[in-house]
């Protein structure tokens, strides 16, 4: 017979687990909301572009410049989470992130807009690493696993829904204001995150035991920076000397980062990144792979908007419509993968971009014939989005499900990382291609479509090679969770 007591306590974890989801759904909000901030711009940079009169560089700098300060600081976000408390640092990032919208929405001039961006970026990479933190030290086992999918979905649907979105608010053209409510919808977004956080997520105290590593920022900013900002630039500037000595500075600062790294660790420091973290299984793996998948991403989300609009001729609601089928797939299959037959999972991510690189290449084959982005450019976009959300779902769970959780801030600063300068090296590498051949007359075997489709159709074509490096990458992940699944029976 069930005691009362008994009932009670059923009573008592029902209603804890409740708001444990609760907690997550409200967080999840905040990540949307910052992700959608990666891809809204796409659809309205021409109409920026025309509205503050800026330059091809300066629109890849709008879009990018979001995502490099996000990426550089995201590390540094989730190791304040663990001295200052999760909860608070969510907080003040919400809040610096809605400011800097607000500022974006407001902006007289590029130049504003561009700062404010990468104060955007900044506050997103407070609150980011936070999310997953919580998801690793609040959830176990097959509740885990759970929240893990609900993670990638969002990661998933939010990055294209920003296309769809961007499209209707720019099209609406709301009190006149043209592209500006793609920045000013996060207010009240932000706002009302920052109102139900404090009642849904319980304070964690400060664990005060980790310092900031300032070393290994202060060179690991000045890397990113040096390499990502020329290779935007250097299309408009025709690759000068100075270009090209910024990118190998900065890439002469990757070992420097690392030994730095090594020394702090030896010394009884915190590095930023801690290179014990990728004794965890498939970690390393998962990360490489994840990083090249989004390089295509960012290039094909940056380089197909700006085809639509300023090749074609498209308005922007168009141009989001062209692409809502691709986000659709990409969203649904982003959280549904996992109800594919188990013994399948291990081999997702390494087929997931193998199928995504023959979606670009046929997309590509596609532009050269003629193609504008009607029926059959967009089914094979819905074939690269639906590939890209296998590959890409169940990489990021496979890598991190067997992370220990005190090492869950390392991990969480470490994919997210991945996932942000991947899209920002894509926009600034795959964008650049696809605006200098923009920018060149076509030569006597261009298609019908014209300078915009081939210069599509050449970055297309980069981007299927750079899966198939992904596919590559991926295979040793899928090897260690075939191991694992082995291990465990």
């Amino acid at each position: 017979m069930t005691s009362t007591s008994d009932i009670r306590l059923a009573a008592g974890a029902e209603q804890a687990n409740a708001t444990r989801w609760l907690m997550l759904i409200v967080l999840l909000a905040g990540q949307f909301m910052a992700l959608l901030d990666v891809t809204v711009v796409n659809v309205a940079m021409p109409t920026i572009g025309r509205s503050l009169h800026a330059s091809g560089a300066e629109l890849q700098l709008v879009v990018a410049g979001y995502t490099v300060s996000y990426a550089m600081l995201l590390i540094t976000g989730a190791r304040l989470g663990d001295l200052a408390g999760r909860r608070r640092m969510f907080l003040l990032g919400t809040a610096v992130f809605t400011a800097a919208s607000l500022t974006c929405g407001l902006a007289p001039d590029i130049g504003v807009l561009i700062g404010a961006r990468f104060v955007q970026g900044a506050g997103a990479a407070a609150m980011m690493p936070q999310i997953m933190s919580v998801i690793q030290l609040r959830f176990s086992g097959a509740a885990r696993a759970r929240a893990l999918s609900a993670y990638t979905a969002v990661l998933s649907s939010g990055f294209v829904a920003g296309q769809l979105i961007g499209g209707v608010l720019v099209t609406a053209n709301l009190f006149g204001a043209s592209w500006r409510p793609v920045f000013l919808v996060n207010v009240p977004i932000g706002l009302a995150v920052l109102t139900l956080v404090p009642r849904v997520v319980p304070a964690d105290a400060p664990a005060g035991t980790r310092r900031l590593d300032l070393a290994g920022l202060a060179i690991a900013v000045p890397a990113v920076f040096l390499i990502v900002l020329p290779l935007m630039l250097g299309h408009q500037e025709n690759w000068p000397a100075w270009v090209l000595a910024c990118i190998a500075a900065g890439c002469a600062l990757c070992p420097v980062f690392i030994v730095t790294e090594r020394i702090v660790a030896s010394r009884g420091g915190d590095p930023l990144l801690s290179l014990s973290v990728f004794r965890s299984p498939g970690l390393l793996a998962g990360l490489t792979a994840v990083f090249v998948l989004m390089v295509t991403y960012g290039g094909w989300l940056f380089s197909f908007a700006v085809h639509l609009q300023g090749g074609l001729g498209y308005s922007a609601i168009r141009a989001g419509l062209t692409v809502a089928p691709a986000a659709v797939a990409f969203g649904l299959c982003g959280y549904f993968w996992r109800r594919l037959p188990a013994a399948a999972h291990h081999l997702l991510p390494p087929l997931g971009c193998l199928a995504a690189g023959l979606g670009y290449a046929a997309a590509a084959f596609d532009l050269r014939s003629g193609g504008s982005g009607e029926p059959l450019l967009q089914l094979w976009l819905v074939i690269t989005g639906t590939a890209l959300a296998l590959g890409f779902s169940p990489m990021v769970t496979h890598a991190l499900v067997r992370v220990p959780p005190h090492e869950a801030a390392d991990a969480s600063g470490l994919l997210t990382t991945a996932i942000q300068l991947g899209q920002a090296i894509g926009v600034a590498v795959l964008g650049s291609v696809f605006l200098t051949f923009a920018s060149h007359a076509p030569g006597p075997a261009a298609p019908p479509s014209g300078v915009s489709g081939h210069a599509l159709y050449v970055t297309f074509g980069l981007a299927a090679i750079t899966m198939a490096v992904a596919a590559a990458a991926a295979v040793p992940l899928a090897r260690t969770v075939l191991a694992a699944r082995r291990g465990a029976e």
